[in-house]
Order: structure tokens, then C-alpha cells, then sequence
């Protein structure tokens, strides 16, 4: 099927931007362009998620914007691109598994929730959107968890409350982590990363489907009496972004104690210098701050997860378009 066939027409007047599909893509140029895009937008990102690590393994709190001059006094704007070069590395592979199976999934439950369960449209694209993003998420960490674990290590030695570590780079810490700790040292923190990633993963992809389907029926309603309107390149963006935005509130409220614990079983060290246990940190943060210390780091946290969302949504659409196969 294609764009044109495709074009939602939710009001007699009104044509509305189509939903690119798995079978619609060019596969190669999706993942090539896609690998390509979204390492220009980690690095973007990638300051404040040092910051928000940072934050969460430090034994006292410091504010956003200390820690940040402190690290740019002291190491200089590297000091905010500590394990860049290896995290970018890991995650074109990760990022290439998450949007294939994100796609992949999406298509086929829209069909499934169409056919066999009876859906309306509205529905089968909600469902489809949560199954899509739980399924994605979780394949990407078998990727994303080792790259967190030397990434994370990389971003807080030499901190206060971070590592003795000196790691003299990511192939060096790879290394030393798979001596001293075998493959478990790698995967610490696996199964609290998919808990934290893949229910945040289906809540934000169906909060962001139900909600820019909200704006454009809203925007359905003020346009329908005017003749052949069609919605310029910017609207589309503005509802694909604040959708987005949206979308990751809730998320990275509801997620951020899991990411911080996530975090410190990943970087720190328990007692006696071994492996630390959830319960063990559990404590540890109790005794360190109470609830509050949970909730360190979700100011870049959020603020990340907030421009994260809205620039990967906006580029994810437009990759989409641009990989979209050639028209007959």
C-alpha cells in the first residue's frame, strides 16, 4: 500500500500524514539512515545521562548544575563525554534491533488485534504500540545492558562516590569487567533494566499513539470545514514532538527509583567490596536520603528522557518517510 493510499482522512476536508508500516520500508536504508541519525542524537543527550548517573551513585546529593560546573572545571567538556565512543558503538547495533522489532512487532499485532480480537482502529493501534515497545525494548537489552554496565563505569571514575577504577578505556574495561567478574559482571542490573525499560518502553509508545491520535481529531475538528486542508510539515512535527514530550512524563516519574537502584548495581560495590544485592541497596539509599534518594538525577533524568522523546520521535517519523520504498 502505499503513502497516498495510506493518508488518514479523518473528516471529509481533512487528509492527515500516513502511518509508514514495516511492509511499506526500504529495510537497508532504514537501518543505514537510521544508525546515522540517531548517533547524532546521542550525542546530544549523552551530557545529561553522564549528569544523571553521576547523581544517582553519589553518597550525597548535589545539584544538577554543581555537579556539572564541577566536571567542566576539572576534566573539561570531555569529562561530559566520558564512554561516549563505546556507548555510540554499542548502540547502533542495539538501536538497530529496536527499531526492526519495534516495527516488525507493530505491523503484525495491529493485523492480529484487527482480525482475531475484533479492535477498532484506535485500539488496535494502542495495543499494538505497547506490544511493540515491551517486545523491542526487551531484545535491545541483551545489547544495551553490557554497553550500560562499561558506559556507566566510564562515566563515574574518579568522582566523588564512583569508582577507584581507573579503566583506560572502553575495550579496558570490557576486559577487566569479563576477568574479574565474568559474564553476570556484564549483565548486572539485566533484569532490573528490562523491568524499568520495557514497561516505560509500552506505557510511553501508547501514551504517544493515544495522544497525537487526541491532537489530530482535535485538529480534525477546527479544520473540517475548510476545503482540502492538509497539514503543513511543521504542524506535523509540532503535534509529533508535544506528543512525544507528553508521553515521557509519567514515564520517567513512574520508572526513575528503578533506574537509580538499576544504576548502582550496575557501577558500585556491595559490602566487602563484592557484588551489591537489591536489598543491600535498597538500604543503602534509605539510609543516604529516605525515599528522596531515589528520586536523584530525575532532573536531567527527565529533562533528557523530555528532549530525548521529542527528538527521537520527530527524526524516528521522518526516517520512516525518508526510507519509505519508491512509489509505482
Amino acid at each position: 500500500m502505499s503513502l497516498n493510499q495510506q493518508s488518514h482522512q479523518h473528516a471529509d476536508n481533512v487528509r492527515l500524514p500516513a502511518d509508514v508500516d514495516w511492509n511499506m520500508l526500504d529495510k537497508s536504508k532504514f537501518l543505514v539512515l537510521g544508525a546515522a541519525l540517531f548517533s547524532g542524537v546521542s550525542a546530544t543527550q549523552y551530557p545529561a545521562v553522564v549528569l544523571k548517573t553521576r547523581q544517582q551513585v553519589m553518597a550525597v546529593n548535589q545539584s544538577c548544575t554543581s555537579l556539572g560546573l564541577s566536571l567542566l572545571k576539572t576534566h573539561g567538556l570531555p569529562g561530559l563525554y566520558k564512554g561516549f565512543t563505546t556507548s555510540l558503538i554499542g548502540t547502533i547495533p542495539a538501536r538497530s534491533i529496536y527499531m526492526t522489532t519495534l516495527e516488525f512487532t507493530k505491523c503484525h499485532v495491529t493485523t492480529l488485534a484487527k482480525i482475531f480480537g475484533g479492535m477498532s482502529d484506535p485500539a488496535a493501534a494502542a495495543v499494538a504500540n505497547a506490544a511493540a515497545g515491551l517486545t523491542a525494548s526487551f531484545a535491545a537489552q541483551f545489547v544495551w545492558t553490557p554497553i550500560d554496565v562499561v558506559t556507566q563505569r566510564l562515566m563515574v571514575q574518579g568522582g566523588r562516590g564512583g569508582l577507584s577504577t581507573d579503566y583506560r578505556g572502553g575495550i579496558d574495561a570490557f576486559r577487566t569487567i569479563l576477568k574479574q567478574e565474568g559474564v553476570q559482571g556484564l549483565y548486572r542490573g539485566f533484569s532490573l533494566s528490562v523491568a524499568t525499560c520495557a514497561p516505560s518502553n509500552a506505557l510511553w509508545w501508547a501514551s504517544y499513539c493515544v495522544t497525537q491520535r487526541s491532537l489530530w481529531m482535535s485538529i480534525c475538528n477546527q479544520r473540517n470545514q475548510e476545503e482540502g486542508y492538509e497539514p503543513s510539515s511543521l504542524t506535523i512535527i509540532g503535534v509529533q514532538g508535544l506528543s512525544a514530550s507528553l508521553a515521557s512524563g509519567v514515564s520517567a516519574v513512574l520508572t526513575t527509583p528503578l533506574d537509580t537502584i538499576k544504576t548502582r548495581l550496575q557501577v558500585l560495590k556491595g559490602e566487602c567490596g563484592r557484588r551489591p544485592s537489591v536489598r543491600w541497596t535498597l538500604k543503602t539509599l534509605i539510609a543516604e536520603g529516605g525515599w528522596k534518594a531515589f528520586y536523584r538525577g530525575i532532573g536531567p533524568r527527565w529533562c533528557s528522557m523530555s528532549i530525548s522523546a521529542t527528538t527521537m520521535i520527530v527524526t524516528y517519523e521522518f526516517l520512516k518517510r525518508m526510507s519509505a520504498k519508491a512509489e509505482d
